[in-house]
């Protein structure tokens, strides 16, 4: 664990990545490769039923400065210059999409060893404005994350969030949706050697006055292959087992049932990342 708290979106990513990262059920391809100047070209394929997405992001880094220029099938052009460090603990992001003019949109995060802060401006005459803050430690920490309007002049999104963190459990508290869901995760490591942890995630919607209750684990059955499932009350189960054949390189298959409704086919998805 680092020493500060991190940003508002670091509370219960751990338990998030553990349930949701990597399950697929769609047919999902990227392949990275490097010019000799050091620009990255990565290009990326997904197939969902019969529409297929594809898009090519170019990377260019210079000292501290990062530019992504990404276009993709709807000839739609995203452009984002990261700025890390101009003084520490800081990073800007500028990103524009093209040729959304509402799109422009400047971020600046700082991390400090007690606190996190993410703030963002809409680049509009009547933009949206962002803030994020975290306080505490890297053992507990308390935040919020709050969008207003100005159109509008009304807030669009108010959450808050809490985690307590130890050496093998992380847990958090978070209210979404402006009170009307309630999430409580945690994540769990069994054992570090084999990257096995289990980990849940309760959310209750004040509205629907429904629960969605998912637990999950995860193992490596080597160093570079591993194994993952869940579960949830409606009855959906998942898996997938993703191996990394060379490094940073990794082949990822993923499958869901339905155990409520054995008579419908499974979803199968499969994901493909090639870097040199």
């Amino acid at each position: 664990m680092g020493k500060g708290p991190g940003l508002y979106s670091d509370i219960g990513k751990k338990a998030r990545d553990l349930l949701y990262k990597d399950y697929h059920s769609d047919q999902k391809f990227i392949i990275t490769t490097y010019s000799p100047t050091g620009v990255a070209i990565t290009s990326s394929g997904t197939k969902k039923g019969d529409l297929f997405i594809a898009d090519v992001n170019t990377q260019l880094k210079n000292k501290n400065v990062t530019t992504d220029i990404k276009v993709d099938t709807n000839c739609n052009l995203f452009t984002t210059i990261t700025v890390d460090e101009p003084a520490p603990g800081l990073k800007t992001i500028l990103s524009l999409r093209v040729p959304d003019q509402r799109s422009g949109k400047l971020e600046v995060q700082y991390l400090h060893d007690y606190a996190g802060i993410s703030t963002s401006v809409g680049l509009t005459a009547n933009p949206i404005v962002n803030f994020s803050g975290v306080v505490g430690t890297n053992a507990a920490a308390l935040g919020t994350d709050v969008s207003f309007d100005s159109k509008t002049g009304s807030f669009t999104k108010c959450n808050a969030g809490l985690s307590f963190s130890n050496t093998d459990l992380i847990a958090s508290l978070t209210v979404n949706d402006k009170g009307d869901t309630l999430s409580a995760s945690y994540y769990h490591t069994v054992n570090p050697l084999t990257n096995t942890a289990v980990g849940g995630e309760v959310a209750h919607s004040v509205s629907t006055n429904e629960n969605t209750i998912t637990v999950g684990t995860q193992h490596s059955l080597d160093p570079l292959t591993m194994v993952k499932a869940r579960v949830n009350n409606f009855g959906k189960a998942s898996a997938l087992i993703q191996h990394e054949w060379r490094p940073r390189s990794f082949f990822t298959l993923s499958g869901e049932v339905d155990t409520k409704a054995v008579d419908k086919s499974a979803k199968f998805g499969l994901a493909l990342a090639l870097k040199p």
